[in-house]
């Protein structure tokens, strides 16, 4: 069996990995460790750190694919990403994503060989959650959603998921604060994960999807 280490930003992402991608990848004789990034508090950490981290993983595991599920929002210049500066000059946020990937990539050692695929998802990973406005509807009642008429403008604005944007105030986990009450990240996120399916995400979120792609390929 081929193993494949995701490393995450937090616990969102990991209950995610767990019951969506896990059996997934699983049923294609790739198995998932899925650890979140070290002292991360739950959120992202300078680039040297972070690229430290990815060497001992590579280091230490000679037969394991190594690959990122990190935000773009909430990456800063502060955090010293390589091409950062450069990227900003670069006005399609896809094509943004795939350059700061490959600087990425480019910062490890060749010797690993291409065992390391970076990714940033686009926005944030709850932004694959507005992939199918159904599943809030089946799983939450009148009285759990404090701003429904929003959760109708955020589908109807954005075709893809991937497109919700990252301001403070409007970026998806933003959105969803204000759109369900008690809104929390890990046992929510996990939720409409699990109903929408991974089909369904692949289908609404193609760098997603491009990134399943690769994966699933190793």
């Amino acid at each position: 069996m081929k193993r494949l280490i995701i490393i995450e930003e937090g616990q969102t992402e990991q209950a995610f990995c767990y019951d969506v991608l896990r059996p997934y990848f699983s049923a294609k004789d790739i198995y998932i460790q899925n650890p979140t990034i070290k002292k991360s508090k739950g959120g992202i950490i300078d680039w040297k750190n972070l690229k430290k981290e990815i060497v001992i993983h590579l280091q230490s595991d000679t037969s394991a694919t190594i690959t990122l599920l990190i935000d773009y929002y909430g990456i800063h210049q502060k955090h010293g990403f390589p091409g950062w500066d450069e990227s900003l000059r670069i006005g399609n946020k896809n094509d943004r994503m795939d350059f700061l990937e490959q600087r990425m990539h480019d910062e490890i050692d060749d010797r690993f060989g291409n065992r390391f695929i970076p990714y940033i998802q686009l926005h944030e990973f709850e932004g694959l959650l507005f992939s199918d406005r159904r599943v809030f509807d089946e799983n939450f009642e009148d009285h759990e959603f404090s701003d429904y008429k929003y959760l109708e403008e955020t589908f109807a604005q954005f075709e893809n998921p991937e497109m919700v944007n990252d301001g403070n105030k409007t970026a998806p986990s933003k959105r969803l604060d204000r759109i369900i009450t008690g809104y929390q990240k890990p046992i929510h996120g996990s939720l409409l994960a699990n109903e929408i399916g991974l089909t369904r995400i692949r289908e609404k979120c193609p760098r997603f999807n491009r990134w399943i792609e690769k994966l699933q390929s190793i």
